[in-house]
């Protein structure tokens, strides 16, 4: 996603101001947004050019000739979904919204055809017992099992790969030998993989603490369990678009009350609600973090992820969350297991 500023203009701007933030942003698109930040509408160089041939001013308001229904894509569209949009349509920049309609990037559809290599490392948390799946685990680490013909772990190096994430660090304990033996230097898929070694359980974030080094620029931390279609590139253009130092994907989860809820006040019955829905955002297991918060790790002792980010909050700072809608699903049990296994094909492609 491109940096707005440069092609953001008001209903209001003038057919001039879109000549300059198209010609500045160099894309032959600008985006118009209302007052909350919301979608208004696009406006192109072929719209303006129409425009003046229609005898508009350079003074005269844009709002006549700005396109009020764009094809768009969201946060959570994956990079084929933007393109199926964007080729079919013969369309080169998508506005991106996120849930609440606001306009928080433009795609460039000829950049995601290049698919270019980022430089930010990817750290997975792969050295997990996976005590609630045993007995599979007995001899075979967690992210080594079989979904979809091939272990959970490659699935989510290659979903890396796909945008542009190839510098992976994977962090082992159990059974080490046979991720190692198989993943390599990762050159056989495509990508750069190094190893660090917990000689002990260090918790979600403990292990970030024996790779300060590594880590000079914003990085992703993913559980080594985790099988997602989520798109990583809009996930950091969304955390750097925030100025965000830490960033966690957080899903929704919905719990039905079994019974009728009953409010009261001094004993007296004020309401009844027959089996009720709550709702609930929930830690997903993905982050992106800058590398000024591995200060905030101990070293080389247990530390949870979740408590790096309550650590952050008692500092004054203010972690983002980036709300995820795409597939999810955490194998942390047999019947999550065999869920993966029956909707791997649906899911995602060989």
């Amino acid at each position: 996603m491109k940096k707005l500023n440069d092609i953001k203009l008001k209903p209001s701007s003038t057919i001039k101001e879109a000549m300059l933030a198209i010609d500045k942003g160099a894309m032959k698109i600008a985006v118009v947004v209302s007052e909350d930040e919301k979608l208004f509408g696009v406006v192109t160089d072929g719209d303006i050019r129409r425009g003046l041939l229609r005898g508009m001013e350079l003074e005269s308001s844009i709002e006549p000739i700005v396109k009020r229904d764009p094809v768009v894509c969201y946060v959570n569209s994956t990079k084929e979904e933007i393109l199926a949009k964007a080729i079919g349509k013969k369309i080169y920049h998508l506005p991106v919204l996120d849930d609440e309609g606001r306009v928080v990037g433009i795609e460039d559809v000829d950049a995601l055809l290049e698919s270019k290599v980022k430089s930010n490392k990817v750290v997975l948390m792969v050295g997990g017992l996976g005590t609630r799946l045993r007995p599979l685990t007995e001899h075979t680490p967690k992210p080594m099992l079989q979904v979809g013909n091939k272990p959970i772990l490659e699935t989510i190096i290659n979903n890396f790969k796909r945008y542009g994430f190839v510098n992976i660090i994977l962090s082992v304990n159990y059974k080490a030998d046979m991720v190692e033996e198989y993943f390599g230097d990762g050159s056989r898929f495509g990508v750069n993989i190094e190893y660090v070694y917990e000689n002990k359980r260090m918790g979600t974030a403990g292990a970030l603490s024996l790779m300060r080094e590594q880590l000079t620029e914003p990085f992703f931390v993913m559980n080594g369990d985790l099988l997602t279609n989520v798109n990583f590139e809009h996930f950091l253009n969304f955390h750097l678009e925030n100025n965000s130092c830490a960033t966690m994907a957080v899903r929704e989860y919905e719990h039905q009350i079994p019974f009728g809820v009953v409010s009261q006040q001094e004993g007296k019955i004020t309401s009844i609600v027959e089996k009720p829905k709550e709702r609930y955002y929930v830690n997903a297991g993905i982050y992106v973090l800058n590398p000024e918060v591995l200060k905030h790790i101990p070293q080389d002792t247990f530390y949870d992820m979740p408590t790096l980010f309550c650590d952050l909050l008692e500092e004054g700072r203010e972690p983002v969350s980036f709300p995820i809608h795409e597939y999810w699903l955490d194998i942390g049990q047999l019947h999550q297991l065999q869920q993966a296994r029956d909707e791997y094909f649906s899911v995602f492609e060989e």
